[in-house]
C-alpha cells in the first residue's frame, strides 16, 4: 500500500471554523499528528479508534523537534497509512507547512494541502476589526514577530512597512512588541496609531486590549494579556470599540 500525508489547517480555535474537508480527513485517517495550537474542541472530533500523536513545538525548541515530526510523517506514510498532519491556523501562513511539503516531495511521499482559516484574519474578525475598510485601509501586511534564529539576517523590514501599508497584522510578536512599536514610530508612523492585541482569538477565552503605539507596551505590562495573541496596527484597530460583536473580555 502507498500511504499519503495530508497537511491540514485546523483553523484558529473555534471548532465551528474547522472545514468540512478537514473533518472528513480526521475521521478517516489512520494517524493524526497534531500541533500545540490545535484546540481541544477540534481534537475531540477525532474518533477514539484513530491514533493521535502530539508533535507540538514550543517557542525556543530547537529544530531537531521538526526533524522528528518529519520522520514520523515519512515512516507512517511508507507503512501505507493515511497520515493527517494537523496544524493550527493555515499551514502555509507561518505554519512550516511549506517546509514539510518540501521534505515529503524530496522523499517521494505523496501529499495534499488542506487550507485552514488563519488566526491572522479570524482573530481580528472576532474582535470586530475589519482588516480592510473603504475609508481606513486598502492594504494589509501579515508578518511574523519571531523570525527563525538560523537566518543570517532579519527580513521583516519594519521601517519600510511603516510607510507601505495601512494595516499590519503581527503573529508571534508579543515578545518583541516594544521593539516593533519603536521601529514603526522611528520610521515615521504616528505614536497615536491604533493598536489592538487579541489573545486566544475566536475562543471562549478571547480577550482584547486596545491602545496606540505610544502606550500599548505599558498597557500590556499592567494587563493580564499573554500569548498566543495577534497584534493589529492601524486605524481599523479602533473599530473594535464599535464592532466587537462577540463581547470578549477586555484585558
Amino acid at each position: 500500500m502507498k500511504g499519503k500525508v495530508y497537511i491540514v489547517g485546523a483553523g484558529p480555535g473555534d471548532a465551528g471554523l474547522f472545514t468540512l474537508k478537514a473533518l472528513d480527513l480526521i475521521k478517516s485517517a489512520d494517524i493524526v499528528l497534531y500541533d500545540r495550537l490545535v484546540s481541544d474542541d477540534i481534537l475531540k472530533m477525532i474518533p477514539s479508534n484513530i491514533e493521535k500523536v502530539y508533535v507540538g513545538r514550543n517557542v525556543g525548541d530547537d529544530y531537531s523537534h521538526q526533524d522528528e515530526t518529519n520522520k514520523l510523517m515519512i515512516s507512517h506514510a511508507r507503512d501505507g497509512k493515511k497520515v493527517v498532519r494537523l496544524k493550527g491556523g493555515d499551514p502555509f501562513i507561518f505554519g512550516r507547512g511549506g517546509e514539510e511539503a518540501e521534505f515529503l516531495r524530496e522523499n517521494g511521499v505523496e501529499f495534499e494541502i488542506v487550507p485552514g482559516i488563519s488566526s491572522a484574519t479570524a482573530s481580528p474578525a472576532y474582535a470586530g476589526i475589519p482588516l480592510t475598510h473603504r475609508l481606513f485601509s486598502s492594504s494589509v501586511a501579515i508578518v511574523t514577530g519571531h523570525e527563525d534564529a538560523k537566518k543570517e539576517e532579519l527580513t521583516v523590514r519594519w521601517k519600510e512597512l511603516a510607510n507601505a501599508v495601512d494595516t499590519i497584522v503581527v503573529l508571534m510578536g508579543m515578545g518583541r512588541l516594544k521593539q516593533i512599536a519603536n521601529d514603526l514610530v522611528s520610521a515615521g508612523m504616528s505614536k497615536d496609531t491604533d493598536v489592538a492585541i487579541i489573545e486566544s482569538g475566536t475562543t471562549k477565552d478571547q480577550k482584547i486590549l486596545l491602545g496606540n503605539l505610544s502606550n500599548i507596551v505599558d498597557k500590556v505590562k499592567s494587563s493580564d494579556i499573554k500569548p498566543p495573541a495577534i497584534i493589529v496596527i492601524g486605524k481599523v484597530a479602533s473599530l473594535a470599540e464599535k464592532l466587537d460583536w462577540l463581547g470578549a473580555k477586555n484585558a
